[in-house]
């Protein structure tokens, strides 16, 4: 999980590091690792974590809420970012909508896509073994053929940067996944 961790982290730093930010928002930030070190990379002291249930041994304090409305004002942050979220939401694209209410200029996205029950498929096998053993749950809301990405378009957003085949894992299990992962960014119109 570590070197997956570390390969987006390398991914999305030279996306992330020319923005000036003066707030942002890690929505579902997990063990607090992608907060914790964009916090020492990029943005000290201006990233607020939240989640809907703080982890054992979290790298950061987060925001406790329902997982229903995002609890911060329209526009309150210079970035927002979901980093392996949307698809464990009850409703990916109601979360989306709500993350881009809450960003005042920027949005950075990095999840999966699949175009075929066969990508369907190989997503929820790496889901339950990625997530099973941290009482994640995998709801399989996966993204298909680029939904979400009219979603963001269709609501006052516009692309920056759109990576499709994200090399996130190595060798054989990377040629038959990377395929179905993306990052992406927008920039409000």
């Amino acid at each position: 999980m570590t070197e997956y961790r570390n390969n987006i982290l390398a991914l999305a730093q030279p996306m992330l590091q020319p923005l000036e930010c003066e707030s942002v928002l890690d929505f579902g930030c997990g063990d607090g690792f992608f907060a914790k070190n964009f916090a020492a990379t990029l943005w000290p002291e201006k990233i607020t974590p939240l989640d809907v249930y703080k982890r054992p041994n979290c790298l950061v304090d987060p925001v406790i809420y329902s997982g229903d409305t995002i609890p911060f004002n329209d526009r309150q942050f210079t970035l927002t970012y979901a980093i392996d979220v949307l698809h464990h939401c009850a409703s990916p694209e109601a979360s989306l909508l709500d993350l881009i209410r809450c960003t005042d200029r920027y949005l950075f996205i990095k999840d999966h896509t699949y175009s075929s029950p066969l990508g369907y498929a190989a997503l929820c096998i790496l889901d339950e073994l990625g997530n099973r053993r941290f009482r994640i749950p995998s709801l399989y809301h996966y993204q298909r053929r680029w939904d979400w990405i009219k979603l963001i378009e269709s609501h006052g957003m516009r692309r920056v940067a759109l990576q499709p085949a994200v090399p996130v894992h190595t060798g054989l299990l990377g040629a038959m996944t990377n395929g179905l992962q993306f990052i992406g960014m927008w920039e409000r119109i």
